[in-house]
Formats: C-alpha cells, sequence, structure tokens
C-alpha cells in the first residue's frame, strides 16, 4: 500500500530525446501495430488488468487514454499538431477501490508515451500541502510540486483542501498555487485528485478553477461479493496461502457480513481480514508443537476466519 507523502518510480528518467524528425509526406503510411507495440503501452494494460479485478469502466477509460495520445503521436508525425491535451484527472470512489494503483499504472503509461518525462507518483495529503502557521503554506506546496514534476501528483481526499467554515484556513493558498501550475506546466506534470464523489463534488461546487482544469472524471465502483472473492484469492496467492475447500463458505460468508458493517473499505478491508486470518493460522499451528508439513503452512481453515469479530459480534 502506497503511503501519502511517498514517491513511486516506475521509470527511469530517460535519455536525452533525438532532435524531431522531418514530417512525413501526405502520403506515407504507418503501421498502428507496430508503433502500438513499440510503445509498450499494452504491458502497463496487461498489468493493470492482472492486478486489479473488475474495474471495466476504469480500465476502458484507462485504454481510450492510451489510444488517444497513441493516435496524437502518430499525427504529430505527419506534422499534425493537436497541442497536447488535458490529462488532469479525477478518481472519485470509495477507499480500496484501487485509485492509487491504477494512478502509478497511469504514470507508467503517459512516461512510455512521452507525456511526462520520468514517469513517477508522488503521492499526498492535506498535511502534505497546507501549513499550520501564516507563511508555511507555501513553501511545502511548492516543495511537493517540485518533487512531483515530470511526473503524476496524486491528491489523496483533495476535498480537505478546502475548509469553507473556517476563514482562517490555508488551504485555499495551496489550491491557488495548484491552479497555476496546473495550468502553466501542464507540459511537465498531471494532477490527479481522488476521493469520495459526492466531497469531490462539492469541492468542485465550491472551486470552479479547479474543476474547469479537470478533464477527465472516473468513478471507481464498489467491488461486488463475487469480485471481492476474487480480489482475496489473489492476495492469498500472492503470499502463498490457499482455503481449505470447507473454508470457502465461511470467506464468503465473512466478506457479505464484512461488506454490511461500517467503515468497509473494499480490497483494504479484505487484505486486512486475510492478514488477521493468517496471525490466527499461524497461532493454530503453533499452540501444537510438533512436525508440520507444506499444506499446513499454507492453507487457511475455517476457525482462522470464523473467530473475527465479524462472526463474534452482533450487528
Amino acid at each position: 500500500m502506497l503511503r501519502n507523502g511517498s514517491t513511486v518510480d516506475v521509470q527511469e528518467a530517460p535519455a536525452a530525446e533525438p532532435p524531431p524528425a522531418e514530417p512525413l509526406p501526405a502520403g506515407a503510411r504507418v503501421d498502428l501495430a507496430k508503433e502500438r507495440a513499440d510503445s509498450q503501452v499494452d504491458s502497463v494494460l496487461e498489468a493493470l488488468d492482472a492486478e486489479l479485478v473488475g474495474l471495466a469502466p476504469v480500465k476502458t477509460r484507462i485504454r481510450e487514454i492510451a489510444a488517444l495520445l497513441l493516435v496524437d503521436r502518430v499525427r504529430a508525425r505527419f506534422g499534425i499538431d493537436s497541442g497536447r491535451p488535458n490529462l488532469h484527472m479525477c478518481f472519485t470512489g470509495s477507499p480500496g477501490t484501487g485509485k492509487t494503483s491504477v494512478a502509478v499504472r497511469l504514470a507508467e503509461l503517459l512516461h512510455r508515451l512521452g507525456y511526462i518525462r520520468r514517469g513517477h507518483l508522488v503521492s499526498v495529503t492535506r498535511d502534505d500541502l497546507v501549513g499550520q502557521y501564516v507563511g508555511h503554506t507555501a513553501p511545502k506546496t511548492k516543495e511537493v510540486l517540485k518533487r512531483a514534476m515530470g511526473g503524476v501528483l496524486f491528491i489523496d481526499e483533495a476535498y480537505y483542501l478546502y475548509r469553507a467554515e473556517n476563514e482562517r484556513d490555508y488551504g485555499q493558498e495551496a489550491i491557488e498555487i495548484l491552479l497555476q501550475v496546473m495550468e502553466n506546466q501542464r507540459d511537465d506534470l498531471v494532477v490527479v485528485l481522488a476521493g469520495y464523489k459526492d466531497r469531490m463534488d462539492s469541492f468542485f461546487a465550491s472551486n470552479p478553477g479547479m474543476s474547469s482544469r479537470i478533464a477527465h472524471h472516473i468513478d471507481f465502483p464498489d467491488y461486488e461479493p463475487g469480485e471481492l472473492e476474487a480480489i482475496g484469492r489473489l492476495m492469498m496467492d500472492r503470499e502463498g496461502y490457499t482455503l481449505a475447500l470447507e473454508t470457502e463458505p465461511v470467506f464468503r460468508e465473512y466478506l457479505e457480513r464484512r461488506r454490511a458493517r461500517p467503515r468497509f473499505a473494499n480490497a483494504r478491508s479484505v487484505r486486512n481480514a486475510i492478514e488477521r486470518a493468517r496471525l490466527r493460522h499461524a497461532n493454530r499451528l503453533l499452540a501444537h508443537p510438533g512436525e508440520v508439513d507444506r499444506e499446513a503452512l499454507t492453507t487457511l481453515h475455517p476457525d482462522d476466519f470464523l473467530t473475527s469479530r465479524v462472526f463474534t459480534e452482533a450487528t
């Protein structure tokens, strides 16, 4: 999980680009399949499919953006200047729906297509941008922007930047600096705002300048029960665990109960459930000293979930 204030380098900085070639003649033909293969965007899109279950509308939009940028790059070879597209985005949805993971892959995608020079992602929240006294916000915000240049700046829970109820709040100063950079340096930075949809709608209503600079609004739906189960199995497989046959219905029931409880966070809640099941599994093994085999070390049993508060506490 990516922590706020952290940076993910998905690509090394590329070497200096060669001088632009002469435009192709009007009658020339370009093999789009070869252009696509040379860009290596498919490996990024395939990784997105492999890492994240579901999210069909989100993946479709990312593929559409990749297609547009690839075609624009080919158009430029003919001397057709469409202008650089606005790539600032807003990701809305509940916690644990994959917003940060998609942003990381987006940074890699934009880098491979030549739209950002470094391809890294800097993830921040209000605390990384807004100061606590006069003169503190501008240097904090500018330092974050300096780190993010050449890549993607991901601002989680972006609506907390604006606090209308507090006239002395310094969030508006950070917003004004962001607006300037999003407009004047959009060739070197892509900004992704993220948060709950209703709160982001209110944020944009109060900050029309920010809304006008966002070209792509992408909503991340909550996961369905079957998708949550698939996510859990994917997580367990990565950690070298499997479910005993009799544990499968217990795990499904766990997910249904947890989904109905407060503060459910989609994939994050699934991850936490598996981590706690691993703790119970390890404790169960050590409670009966003796030899164990590979199956015992890798198989989760019903009790590894049934002792969870999801089952033991009344809803």
